[in-house]
């Protein structure tokens, strides 16, 4: 609980009028994009400047408040809720696009800048700024870099993390600490700015960032091709990979994800295609043109029954858009869509869409997938309802095991949408207990009183593995629980309804 006079005391940092506790704002902050979890803060402050971000977070130090930095709150991993009450810091005041440096190939700006907004301004200069989140229209740039955000363009450019080259960011005592700058090279000590890149807000707040920019493609063209089974499309990523070609988009949607994306946009996708791949590639015409031609053969060689490339820019921009309204058109099927991202190394992808829907088979859980098939980074969608205990149940096993299959593929269990809440509890099985164990460590050295966002990347109960020489009635690999999550989401009728948007 924040005392009466601690109320004050943030009120002045920042003006009565951006500092809120009103049951109306406290409810409105107690939730983001991620369905099941939800929690109350104790208050809700609107900072408008380094300076003040840094008054508060004295504040808070002094007085031991949980600190939950947050954006447009459209992240997947429940990295925004406040489960343990505390200060919810909204960054959307600080929105300025404070330069963007042609000379150095820079721009710099305050972490509330809209990322769709950031995307425009720096494609006026002839520049580009490359990732894409699928969100890019309401998320902010802070959140990109605090969950270390991927998008279409991964496969060619690189994600997020890539591009990050200086921060100004607000430690848990209130000190502000700026790391690298606009440089090409810099190895003076750790690497501070890849360390807070990903870091979800629990080591400081971000307020600031310099990112590296490239010359904008001056040409771009899109293709889809049709498969009438998953492997022949997983296979035909693998060998256009292999083909030493690197398509700027490269994305997968399967059987049920196609029918509900082409009657939620009229785009003219084959509804009876049990796959597709939406291609794209950019840069000078004559090379676009020569690759989408090998793409094409690789296709057709791997068993698509149709190659259709786009006739205009228009038309292919269409395509991508209906990939980028995935998770929106699926949303609609039942009340709760609960989207994850698992990543494998890209030779393993027909493997892993099969063992995706082994997996939901055996739990019977309806799970489409889609996603950056081009860097591995597939996203397993299940529709459910919130509301059925038993169902919900069933889900959560189903994507444990998916978690598990992905890690015995070499693979991860997030590519993109970061750890926070949700996927805490497997963290330890990709890194494991040694890689959990130093980045406690590091987290102590940046937030001692652990105020910075806590419950989040560190589940306080653990999930492990019970193979069958430890139990002899587990199967061979399936995953179980200690105990439950630890902290319960909240279900009601109203998270019910909420669903995910993509990362």
């Amino acid at each position: 609980m924040i005392s009466p006079s601690v109320h004050e005391e943030l009120k002045a940092a920042v003006g009565p009028g951006w500092y809120k506790y009103d049951n109306e704002t406290l409810v409105s902050y107690s939730y983001d994009a991620t369905p099941l979890y939800q929690a109350m803060p104790d208050g809700v402050v609107f900072p408008a400047s380094t300076a003040e971000v840094s008054a508060v977070m004295k504040i808070c130090a002094a007085n031991r408040i949980p600190v939950i930095g947050r954006g447009a709150g459209s992240n997947l991993c429940a990295g925004t809720v406040p489960m343990q009450g505390g200060l919810v810091i909204v960054m959307t005041r600080m929105n300025k696009l404070i330069e963007i440096d042609q000379n150095n190939l820079t721009a710099t700006f305050q972490t509330g800048l809209n990322t769709k907004k950031f995307h425009l301004a720096v494609e006026e200069t002839g520049l580009f700024y490359p990732p894409d989140p699928s969100s890019m229209i309401i998320c902010t740039m802070g959140g990109n870099i605090a969950l270390g955000a991927g998008g279409l363009r991964g496969l060619k450019y690189g994600t997020t993390k890539d591009y990050v080259i200086g921060l100004e960011a607000v430690l848990a005592n209130g000190e502000i600490l700026r790391t690298g700058g606009k440089l090409v090279k810099d190895v003076a000590g750790y690497d501070l700015t890849r360390l807070l890149v990903g870091s979800g807000g629990t080591l400081a707040i971000l307020t600031e960032a310099t990112v590296k920019l490239v010359p904008r493609p001056n040409f771009r063209r899109s293709m889809i091709a049709i498969f009438s089974d998953l492997q022949s499309a997983a296979r035909t990523v693998s060998q256009i990979v292999a083909s030493r070609i690197t398509p700027c988009t490269l994305e997968f949607m399967d059987k049920a994800t196609i029918r509900v994306v082409e009657d939620f946009s009229k785009i003219g996708l084959p509804v009876d295609a049990e796959a597709i791949l939406a291609i794209e590639q950019d840069g000078d015409e004559a090379m676009v043109e020569r690759d989408l031609l090998k793409i094409a053969d690789i296709c057709k060689q791997q068993g698509a029954i149709q190659v259709k490339v786009a006739a205009t820019p228009e038309e292919g921009a269409k395509v991508m858009e209906a990939r980028r309204t995935a998770l929106a058109a699926l949303s609609r099927l039942r009340p709760t869509t609960i989207l994850e991202d698992a990543t494998v190394p890209r030779s393993r992808l027909a493997d892993m869409v099969l063992e995706i829907q082994r997996i939901a088979s055996k739990h019977n859980v309806q799970i489409c997938t889609f996603g950056h098939a081009g860097d591995g980074n597939l996203h397993p969608t299940a529709m459910t309802d919130a509301r059925d205990e038993e169902e919900l149940h069933r889900v959560e096993l189903a994507f444990e095991e998916i978690f598990e299959a992905a890690i015995g593929m070499g693979g991860t269990i997030t590519g993109e949408h970061g750890v926070g809440m949700v996927k805490a509890p497997f963290l330890e099985w990709k890194v494991g207990a040694s890689g959990v164990d130093i980045m406690k460590r590091l987290k102590a050295a940046f937030d001692p009183d652990n105020i910075l966002n806590p419950g989040k990347l560190f589940a306080e109960t653990r999930k492990r593995i019970v193979y069958k020489n430890e139990a002899d009635d587990a199967a061979p690999h399936e995953p179980h629980s200690e105990t439950k999550q630890a902290v319960d989401p909240i279900h009601n009728e109203h998270n019910g309804q909420m669903n995910h948007r993509e990362g």
